[in-house]
């Protein structure tokens, strides 16, 4: 486990001395990993400093929201409006790693947009030790990190916690005095609900997967799982009311891990499973089945893409 002190002053310094007197923008997500870096970045430069979120229309139900109440402190913080952009760039697009790429390839443009306004020299993220492993090996790539486009329009990219596991980027959050709502909040993928949405990205799959998501995590809260969501999978053929419906399939997965690198699938008892299926399929009529996915990781993903 870190030495979260000395951990927080180091890199406050390592931030402070790579960015210089350099103005620099970080990519701002509302997850504890980004938010932890911006914290650290803000301590270390502070008016230098320009957080970026970017809404691509991929996040959680009331992200935008959340992210601008958390940092309304910092004066600079920019929320881009981004979602026609992104769903443009995916549109057609089916392949797992492809998407990946599509939108690391437009989060930078958004960034580097943002960084011209600002004359930003410098690029910070929330990249954590998994990330890496996962992108460096050959599991998938993530969209700041092997989904990163070859062209980067920055002096440089700074990762204060490129080394942590996400238990360790929670200790440095709560010692940050992040509030509780963004140090225990549960990941969620950088690429968002496209992967959680098996084949093309469409708008009436986000509005299932986006609500469908928010039933899974307000039900499972006392389980207390590492990771909880749901995901658009495919269509399959069912009834709602007296009519033959040919509706979206969302399967749910909760797992328990450490790090993330392995994760166990957890025993849900039968009622509570029921009442989100209920929900689920009774809050969009579009849906019309809710399976549950019991494999562990390996040889499964957490995540479906």
């Amino acid at each position: 486990m870190v030495d979260v002190d000395s951990f927080v002053a180091e890199k406050i310094t390592e931030i402070g001395d790579a960015i210089g007197d350099a103005n620099a923008v970080i990519a701002l997500s509302g997850g504890v990993d980004s938010s932890t870096a911006a914290a650290l970045a803000y301590e270390a430069v502070g008016d230098q400093l320009t957080p970026v979120y970017v809404d691509t229309g991929l996040m959680r139900k009331g992200e935008t929201e959340q992210v601008r109440e958390t940092f309304e402190y910092v004066d600079s913080l920019r929320i881009v409006d981004a979602r026609e952009r992104f769903l443009e760039k995916l549109s057609g697009v089916t392949d797992p790693e492809e998407k990946r790429h599509a939108i690391g390839e437009q989060f930078i443009r958004e960034f580097e947009t943002v960084a011209r306004d600002v004359g930003a020299e410098y690029l910070v993220q929330g990249t954590i030790y998994p990330d890496r492993i996962e992108s460096e090996g050959t599991i998938k790539s993530h969209h700041n990190v092997g989904g990163l486009p070859e062209r980067i329009d920055f002096e440089g990219i700074v990762e204060p916690m490129r080394d942590l596991y996400k238990d360790e980027v929670r200790e440095v959050a709560r010692e940050l005095d992040l509030e509780e709502v963004v140090s225990e909040r549960m990941p969620f993928p950088g690429p968002g609900l496209a992967v959680r949405i098996l084949g093309e990205v469409t708008e009436e799959k986000l509005v299932v997967a986006r609500e469908a998501n928010h039933v899974v995590e307000e039900e499972l809260v006392e389980y207390e799982p590492w990771q909880a969501l749901a995901a658009v999978i495919g269509k399959a053929t069912g009834v709602k009311g007296d009519n033959r419906v040919h509706g979206w399939v969302v399967a749910v997965r909760s797992v328990e891990s450490r790090d993330g690198m392995t994760a166990r699938a957890q025993e849900i008892d039968w009622e509570t499973l029921q009442r989100i299926q209920s929900r689920i399929t009774g809050e969009n009529e579009t849906v019309s089945r809710v399976v549950y996915d019991v494999t562990h990781k390996p040889p499964a993903t957490i995540e479906y893409e």
